[in-house]
């Protein structure tokens, strides 16, 4: 995939551009705030569902590991694909995000200060996020993500060029 590749590119460094940065971010955090990550980037003990984003109906916990509890993992049920029907999601790994990386009720500004925060990020760098948010498959899986569910306001391609545009103008946050 075209996009793919191009988030690996090294770009031209862009001269910082606090402005352009904060706008970038903008439509980052309109795809972050979506249910499609805000239902895994969640606050609580438990996952969310759904465009409307209730309660996991199987009423499943976190767990230690973000990945479900030991007697119900997430992978009981979540294989590595979307299933068949559509109804239930699927991609490699899945889990919730570690509560760390939680952004369910913060601004775009706060979100992006966290997503900076290599404390809470899993010590990456700016290049590290972009590279993540390009090539994570739970990432990719938001805009594929079946039964029905709506995927987030940008595209894909247009995403990521909000995320490199962010990443190569400073990585400001809104304020």
């Amino acid at each position: 995939m075209c996009w793919a590749l191009a988030a690996w590119l090294p770009a031209a460094r862009a001269a910082d551009d606090p402005a352009a940065s904060r706008q970038a971010f903008g439509d980052v955090a309109r795809v972050m705030q979506s249910p499609r990550c805000l239902n895994c980037h969640t606050a609580t003990d438990f996952p969310r569902q759904g465009d409307d984003r209730h309660r996991h109906l199987q009423l499943i916990k976190r767990g230690p590991a973000d990945m479900g509890s030991p007697s119900l993992m997430c992978f009981a049920c979540h294989q590595t694909a979307n299933s068949a029907d559509g109804l239930v999601p699927g991609g490699p790994g899945w889990r919730l995000a570690p509560l760390s990386m939680a952004w369910e009720g913060l601004s775009a500004g706060q979100m992006c200060r966290r997503l900076l925060d290599k404390q809470r990020n899993g010590n990456r760098d700016v290049a590290a996020l972009v590279a993540h948010m390009a090539n994570e498959p739970l990432v990719q899986w938001a805009w594929h993500p079946g039964g029905g569910r709506t995927p987030p306001p940008l595209s894909q391609p247009d995403f990521l060029v909000s995320v490199r545009r962010w990443a190569d103008t400073g990585a400001y946050c809104p304020k």
